[in-house]
């Protein structure tokens, strides 16, 4: 546990699903206010099209959903709850305060269906959102395919991806709390510089720890955060004890996320006025991101279109979730049936490698157990895995739906993804984060699976953000130095051979 307990002494009030503000089983879109205005839809061949022109007369703009979504209440089956390290019993919510914002903790526990979104994080929701459905009508024609290509692209917000749709909330209850300071992890740099812009618009104080190979390759990425106002160390770092204990033990070490989370939560429970964000696998996290989903489904129903395939990237879950939970919804309803894949890394895959069972959310075991598919709580992807996507664990809610069955999971070795990349850049101009390379190649893999079957599928993908600070592996790709990366059986092995035995 290290030389901080994260666990508080005195008891929060007990929170109930009732003490969360929502508007009952409203669906967001009950509250649409129309406005006339041009459909958010684009294709890429270069024009906007009126929603007159792909549907029928008079249909208007979507609007940023009012409410968020949260899966659990339709699950028949719920989650199997987080456990406190030391005891193995499920954790209470006054467990988590030393961590979390009060309104944080009630939605990680919540079994409400939708939790409205407070005006303040709609508003700045605004610079941003709703994010572009785009018609990937030029790789489909690269790619000589009768499949239907969309694609969800939330690098249009400041950051550049999709965390800012949970860093903005999660800084706004920090601050209505008056809270002061906010730490966190970052990898790739996403997250923090995320969290970084949403500490500057609510006034809070903001430090990062970034994993180390991360910190070394990406410096524009720790540039954003410091423009945002944000301190930022590598990780592991000889701040914490966390850190010291690490690098004693390999003074070079690349670092992990799990590392870089022992840290930050080691500061965050030292210190009364900072409170710890998480950028992923968190319940309230996926929640947050479920904007992405709800706006999705207006959209592609505006346009006459229902996936056949929804298509994501997975590395802690948050983007995958934001997307297809709402999507999962529906097809519990029996109103819609598509398939629903994730995709990672082969060099980090949890979900087709690893073992689903309780397992630390940190390298230090502070945080609570949960139940998700692991590679072990120690494990540290290989420095040049290019491809982002480095945490050690699952999601816990994507991997009870996994198990569940409600989704696929596929592993795609990096050399591959950076090629659908080149190819997508190269015919639809974006050029993609590292990440949803991954949602790219298997997006490329069914596109040609219909063209040899003739059939014309309608895909949908997941395009969590833009690669414009993740050039230097794509530097590396394009001069032949990017190699694929052999899964190492023996290392699993051994991470997995310390994750905790508990009796679910």
């Amino acid at each position: 546990m290290g030389t901080h307990s994260v666990f508080n002494p005195n008891p929060l009030p007990t929170f109930t699903s009732s003490t969360i503000s929502t508007k009952g089983d409203k669906q967001w879109p009950g509250c649409l206010m129309l406005n006339g205005k041009q459909m958010h839809v684009r294709l890429s061949n270069g024009f906007r099209a009126r929603a007159r022109s792909v549907i029928n007369v008079n249909s208007t703009a979507i609007e940023i959903p009012c409410q968020w979504y949260n899966l659990v209440a339709d699950l028949a089956i719920k989650p199997p709850p987080p456990l406190h390290p030391k005891t193995f019993e499920p954790v209470k919510p006054e467990d988590l305060s030393p961590l979390f914002a009060y309104e944080l903790i009630k939605q990680e526990v919540t079994d409400e269906r939708f939790i409205d979104i407070p005006e303040e994080v709609i508003d700045v929701y605004r610079l941003w959102r709703p994010t572009p459905l785009i018609r990937a009508k030029r790789l489909e024609k690269l790619l000589d395919t009768p499949a239907r290509i969309y694609y969800k692209y939330e690098g249009v917000s400041p950051a550049g991806s999709h965390k800012p749709n949970t860093a903005v909330p999660q800084v706004y209850y920090n601050a209505q709390q008056g809270v002061k300071n906010v730490v966190t992890e970052t990898g790739a740099g996403q997250w923090g510089s995320s969290l970084a812009f949403a500490c500057s618009l609510f006034g809070l104080g903001c430090e990062v720890w970034q994993v180390r190979a991360s910190y070394d390759q990406k410096p524009y990425r720790k540039l954003m955060m410091q423009t945002w106002g944000a301190k930022v160390h590598p990780s592991p770092s000889d701040i914490t004890q966390a850190g010291r204990k690490i690098l004693q033990m390999d003074p070079s070490s690349p670092g992990s996320l799990g590392i870089a989370i022992s840290e930050a939560v080691e500061i965050a429970a030292a210190n009364d006025d900072t409170k710890y964000c998480l950028g992923s696998v968190l319940n309230h996290v996926l929640l947050h991101q479920t904007v992405i989903g709800e706006e999705c489904i207006r959209q592609m129903e505006a346009i006459g279109e229902t996936p056949d395939l929804i298509i994501g990237c997975t590395g802690g879950g948050s983007n995958f979730a934001g997307l297809s939970f709402p999507f999962i919804r529906e097809k519990l309803k029996g109103k819609i049936n598509p398939v629903i894949r994730a995709v990672e890394p082969a060099a980090c895959p949890s979900l087709t490698k690893g073992v689903y069972a309780y397992d630390f959310g940190d390298t230090a075991g502070m945080t609570p157990l949960m139940k998700m598919h692991t590679l072990g709580h120690d494990f540290i992807p290989d420095p040049i895995h290019a491809g982002g996507l480095r945490y050690h664990g699952m999601a816990p809610l994507i991997s009870h739906v996994h198990e569940l069955g409600f989704m696929e999971a596929i592993s795609i070795p990096q050399t591959e993804c950076f090629q659908g990349a080149i190819r997508f850049a190269r015919s639809e101009g974006i050029i993609p984060a590292p990440e949803p390379t991954h949602a790219i190649a298997a997006t490329i893999q069914e596109a040609v699976r219909c063209r040899e079957s003739g059939e014309s599928k309608v895909i949908l993908m997941a395009m969590c953000g833009h690669g414009h600070f993740d050039l230097a592996s794509y530097e590396k790709y394009l001069q032949g130095s990017l190699v694929d990366l052999s899964f190492e059986e023996e290392k699993i092995k051994e991470s997995l051979a310390k994750v905790p035995q508990v009796q679910a």
